[in-house]
């Protein structure tokens, strides 16, 4: 009788918990990979757990990361890049191996739970002058067709992220929206095979963007405080450009008969460095008012149900483009290494918290020597040689390391590029002017890095488990089991 009794409340206990999942849009996120020093996968998704994030977008099929996510319970969106866009739209079958070798292989050899795979990466910019127009759509049919051919078509949703630019509104009002006349036509193609095949569309949505681009947009409009001048559109009322930018997207397809496609803010977020607009600040002020709309559950004017949203973006990548802007390599909630920028709030008042485990190289930097003259010309020769090689884009205007002096600048160059040689012996000798110290340079905000040492980190060995551990009852297996599927618990 003890035992009902206990599974009845077990059952009740469920079914409350069941109640509060569906309630719960999980968080999700971009994890991006182009780091010089990469913090280990396994770290990566246990820092991903240990935040409370159900969902993460790949930019890239990377072995190590699809591995480690393997019976992770988090859903994955795993990337195509442009540069493969050609191969796959030319073959269905280049695609259908590229489906087995990144998709089926993970799914059935590691558990990885991959939801949808994103053709592509913004491919329609205008910056691109219309190099992935023809191959984008084919790829994504043949991407499918692989899926599908694969046994997955179910599972597996295709999509294409894009950037917001494909649409526009003549009128300036959330309510003119509509696509782009030059690729027109093309979307439509889109939407409709996304529509027939179960995919949603994916949108990325940067109010920094706006901000930094333009030098008379209004400041407040990029945040969500509700205290920037109103856009007055008909009945509905914008205090903040997000809003205005998803919902320009709604009305155009509205407008094209898919007012009920699902729709994914794929990237949105606020760097940290490299512009004067991008600090810490306003980084957190941002990120904390968007986790908090996806935490309530919070959609836009003309669409109350939530999106999924992907925060851009996790960690730092000092390896990244700087095409668009040097800060490109800052868009992380996180530091490259995992420890914290600023405090965020992932619900009920759960800070987020650091990365766990991680091993750096030796605590010692190179810097500019305290005999050398600045008037050196090979001082100025070695900065530029440094910051070739190294990440040294946090030196600019308007950068957490731009207010340092000539010294400080060298000794910055000389540690980024001493630090990203893995601390090699010969890589702090900059014609004689630099020396090893163990004594931290850094100047708040200023920080001087020590890198991670990928050396020390290894692949976990598997412990196998002792014959004299205790073997659990039937009703207590039956009650983690219960558990697992219906409250996801991990």
């Amino acid at each position: 009788m003890g035992q009902i009794r206990l599974l009845w409340f077990f059952f009740l206990w469920l079914v409350g918990c069941g109640s509060l999942a569906k309630g719960v849009l999980g968080l999700a996120c971009n994890w991006g990979l182009q780091s010089t020093h990469p913090l280990p996968p396994t770290i990566v998704v246990k820092l991903l757990k240990d935040n409370g994030f159900k969902k993460v977008k790949l930019f890239e099929a990377d072995p190590g990361a699809l591995k480690a996510l393997g019976r992770s319970g988090i859903e994955v969106m795993v990337g195509i890049p442009n540069d493969m866009l050609a191969s796959l739209a030319s073959s269905v079958r280049n695609a259908e191996a590229w489906v087995q070798q990144n998709v089926s292989n993970y799914i059935s050899n590691y558990g990885t739970d991959i939801r949808h795979v994103a053709v592509a990466n913004e491919p329609f910019l205008r910056t691109y002058k219309d190099m992935f127009v023809r191959t984008t759509f084919p790829a994504l049919q043949n991407i499918q067709a692989a899926i599908i051919k694969a046994g997955l078509g179910k599972q597996v949703k295709v999509t294409i992220p894009l950037n917001a630019d494909v649409y526009q509104t003549d009128s300036g009002l959330p309510s003119g929206g509509n696509f782009r006349p030059d690729i027109y036509d093309l979307m439509i193609k889109i939407i409709k095979f996304l529509q027939d095949n179960g995919g949603p569309l994916t949108i990325n949505i940067y109010p920094f963007l706006s901000l930094q681009a333009d030098p008379n947009f209004p400041k407040e409009y990029a945040f969500f405080n509700n205290t920037a001048s109103p856009l007055v559109d008909g009945s509905i009322v914008y205090t903040n450009v997000y809003d205005a930018n998803f919902d320009t997207l709604i009305s155009a397809l509205e407008k094209n008969g898919f007012g009920q496609m699902p729709v994914i803010i794929g990237e949105v977020g606020w760097p940290t460095d490299c512009d004067p607009s991008a600090n810490v600040n306003n980084a957190r002020r941002f990120n904390q008012a968007l986790l908090n709309r996806i935490i309530q559950g919070q959609g836009s004017p003309k669409r109350r149900t939530p999106p999924e949203v992907y925060l851009f973006s996790l960690i730092d990548e000092d390896n990244k483009s700087v095409l668009p802007g040097n800060f490109e390599r800052h868009w992380g909630i996180f530091n490259y290494d995992g420890s914290i920028k600023y405090p965020l709030d992932i619900g009920n008042g759960r800070p987020i918290v650091a990365a766990k485990g991680v091993k750096y190289l030796a605590r010692q930097w190179c810097v500019l020597s305290p005999s050398a003259s600045i008037s050196d010309p090979n001082v100025a020769q070695s900065i530029i040689y440094a910051c070739q090689y190294a990440d040294c884009t946090t030196l600019g205007y308007g950068s957490s390391c731009g207010n340092l002096d000539v010294r400080n600048n060298a000794s910055y160059a000389f540690n980024m590029y001493y630090q990203t040689t893995n601390q090699r012996k010969d890589s702090c000798s900059f014609n004689n002017l630099s020396v090893i110290t163990t004594v931290d340079p850094s100047q708040a905000p200023c920080r001087f890095e020590i890198m991670i040492d990928i050396g020390k980190h290894e692949l976990a060995r598997s412990h196998g488990k002792s014959s004299a551990a205790r073997i659990p009852s039937l009703i207590s297996a039956l009650m983690l089991v219960l558990a697992f599927v219906i409250c996801g618990v991990y």
